[in-house]
């Protein structure tokens, strides 16, 4: 079996069954009526003991929550002119769905395609989600290339963050002793990141209502209730030649 076909068809079966919105090229072949067997044929081939029932029931969840991601897209950008333009257009808001869906079968410990599926959305948005990130309600990616968002991440709710984010890990020396280890930051609730900034380590805790300015580097904690910022006075103007 092509894993990244089994992904794809994943992705889109679940899109189609939220919105309807499944390009005809991207479904050709494709019958509804037999995703079930194939979902179950496809856990069956990876060994994994989890079933389309499975399957649909969590889907109930990751659907409450998108539409809070919606709803969290259409109340933080003014450009958007209607949350149907946030659902077909916005690649933020198609990297959380992916990535919502993708951690349903991580969570289940499904092999391969949760790992597939967030590279199928980094392929097509430039948005790095690993599959194993926990993130919390009404979320929100602005813009969104070149956000990364490793596996051990922790998001809380209510968070934004905006295009050229990295939630890293300090280091990948020793990668075996670090594998299974919390490797990323904590976000809490009501954060704002915005662009270009890095936020680094598995201690690192950035509180509630905090906001982190663009293009800082952050390897520590940050208590509740603060704004982090970087200033620098190094920049110059002088005449062309």
């Amino acid at each position: 079996m092509s894993w990244k076909c089994a992904a794809k068809r994943i992705i889109n079966w679940t899109n189609r069954k939220f919105y309807g919105l499944v390009c005809l090229q991207d479904n050709a072949g494709e019958d509804e009526n037999d995703f079930p067997a194939f979902f179950d044929e496809t856990m069956n081939e990876l060994k994994v003991d989890y079933d389309f029932a499975g399957f649909e029931r969590d889907l109930v969840t990751v659907k409450e929550m998108l539409d809070e991601d919606v709803e969290a897209a259409y109340n933080g950008d003014p450009a958007a002119k209607s949350k149907e333009e946030i659902i077909t257009a916005y690649p933020g808001f198609y990297a959380i769905l992916v990535h919502r869906i993708a951690h349903v079968l991580y969570k289940k410990s499904v092999p391969i395609l949760p790992r597939m599926m967030s590279e199928l959305a980094h392929s097509s948005t430039g948005i790095d989600i690993h599959p194993g990130a926990t993130i919390g309600h009404y979320f929100f990616i602005d813009h969104g290339t070149g956000v990364v968002i490793g596996e051990t991440t922790v998001v809380g709710n209510n968070v934004r963050i905006y295009q050229g984010v990295t939630l890293g890990a300090k280091s990948l020396e020793h990668a075996d002793e670090l594998r299974n280890k919390k490797r990323h930051p904590t976000i809490k609730d009501n954060v704002i990141i915005y662009s270009g900034a890095s936020i680094l380590g598995g201690d690192t805790v950035i509180g509630s209502n905090v906001t982190i300015g663009s293009n800082v580097f952050i390897t520590f904690s940050v208590e509740d209730n603060k704004i982090v910022r970087f200033e620098s006075k190094n920049y110059s103007i002088i005449d062309k030649k």
